[in-house]
């Protein structure tokens, strides 16, 4: 693999192609996963993105990391799993219900992982709780009308579509016309008075004192600040009450401090904005309107914190009718028509999804790029950045690039005995894979270990 993959992310007043984004792969098929996309190409690129940003604003610290390599191989498995328990069972991924579904006249997929997800769509079916029963209830529907339904009922499906389906719909079109990245700046003479007492210059932990604020789900932020923790950053993840995440959490706690706030409690609220004044950025994946609905829009987060660093993402992107819409990973595939498309070129009989996440993963890596590129340019330009993505967006990415055959045979359980780190948690104790990222002079250490949420105080 050449060393070269990506110079760098893009910087706010850069053109960036897409294409540039992939690098060029000269690594064996057992080291790169089955997919009719080159979806190997895009989980070392993104990690790539990531780990140049991180090189650049460390320099920009007095900070050498030294030399950069990432190993092809342990990022395909970080997309899929990084962790393993060790005498005990971990819960499954997916709840009984969720899955691909035949409708009357196409295939549609379920996101019921979540009861109040999954409780939507069983009171539009007006069936059980059983797969039997929804597979009976779906036949009987046609696939735009059951998706239109349920969704409206604020529960998550998408119809399958193919890829030239997806590029004259709607949402589709608007999603073409979106950047890989929308940038926002605005210069702030307040952008590093709040850190500069904090930053230590540490070769081994770049990130050490950079507050981030977590208010990310499932696995495409949590991801993005996973790989912040992993360098040093101190980040705080905010869930409400009451909410689970099940067996990711087993990846996607890692090296985090994890709190419980309730937004709509005035308190609650309180104290969040007080976190928020004394964070350096702040990354979540609200639907579109959620924070200006709590009160916190836009506007009022630069009142509150002039030199705060903002990431967001969510599904289906920035504009166009969809742009509330609740997403995964797992429908963007079905709606964008990746799962189609893999349908059609080995000729299966149901829907034929990547092998792993990526949409999640990647949107995650080039995430946590951003943070580290507005860092960067709050350091050395005095200029405070934002950035919206979208798995929709970052799933283009894929569609540009399809191929017409399966590639790469990795076996998404390759775990090597004699690489793993033993890692003790609340559940047992897991075995771990080394991070793919690793540079000379700096290796990725989480200094708290997975975890269940709501565990720790919500403050730095």
């Amino acid at each position: 693999m050449r060393s070269e993959i990506l110079s760098n992310l893009l910087l706010p007043d850069e053109n960036f192609s897409d294409a540039s984004i992939y690098p060029y792969l000269n690594v064996n098929e057992s080291d790169t996963l089955s997919s009719v996309f080159p979806v190997s190409m895009l989980a070392v690129s993104s990690m790539h993105a990531a780990a140049c940003s991180l090189q650049r604003y460390a320099h920009a610290r007095g900070v050498d990391p030294g030399g950069l390599s990432i190993n092809p191989m342990l990022a395909g498995l970080w997309f899929a799993n990084s962790a393993r328990p060790v005498g005990w069972d971990a819960p499954p991924l997916w709840d009984p219900v969720a899955g691909d579904y035949a409708c009357a006249d196409g295939w549609i997929r379920l996101h019921t992982n979540y009861s109040h997800h999954r409780q939507a769509a069983l009171s539009i079916l007006g069936c059980k709780e059983d797969r039997v029963a929804v597979e009976k209830a779906v036949a009987q529907w046609s696939v735009d009308e059951l998706e239109k339904s349920i969704v409206g009922e604020g529960g998550c499906a998408a119809a399958m579509r193919s890829m030239a389906d997806w590029a004259t719909h709607e949402q589709g079109l608007s999603v073409a016309d979106e950047p890989l990245i929308h940038w926002t700046t605005h210069a702030s003479d307040a952008a590093n008075n709040s850190t500069a007492e904090r930053l230590a210059h540490s070769r081994s932990r770049p990130l050490q004192g950079i507050r981030v604020l977590d208010c990310t789900r499932v696995l495409a932020g949590p991801a993005a600040t996973r790989f912040l923790a992993g360098f040093g950053a101190d980040v705080l993840r905010i869930d409400p009450p009451h909410w689970q995440e099940g067996v990711i959490n087993l990846d996607m706690t890692l090296g985090k401090r994890r709190a419980g706030l309730d937004l709509t409690n005035k308190g609650d609220l309180a104290t969040f904005k007080q976190l928020l004044q004394q964070a350096d950025v702040f990354v979540h994946g609200f639907r579109a309107d959620a924070l200006e609905n709590l009160g916190l829009g836009e506007n009022v987060r630069k009142s509150i914190n002039p030199g705060l660093i903002d990431v967001a993402l969510n599904a289906y992107g920035w504009h166009g009718p969809w742009i509330c819409r609740r997403g995964f990973d797992s429908l963007v595939q079905m709606s964008c028509g990746i799962a189609d498309y893999g349908m059609q070129v080995v000729a299966a009989e149901i829907p034929t999804p990547l092998p792993v996440q990526a949409l999640d993963h990647a949107t995650g890596y080039l995430m946590a790029g951003c943070v580290l590129t507005g860092l960067y340019q709050r350091q050395v330009e005095n200029v405070v950045c934002s950035a919206r993505l979208s798995l929709a967006r970052t799933a283009r990415l894929l569609t540009e690039h399809p191929l017409n055959h399966f590639t790469g045979n990795l076996n998404l359980n390759a775990f090597n005995d004699a690489e793993l780190n033993l890692e003790k948690t609340v559940w047992g104790d897991l075995q771990r894979l080394p991070f793919p990222v690793a540079f000379e002079n700096c290796q990725t250490h989480w200094h708290h270990t997975a975890g269940e949420l709501r565990t720790h105080d919500a403050a730095w």
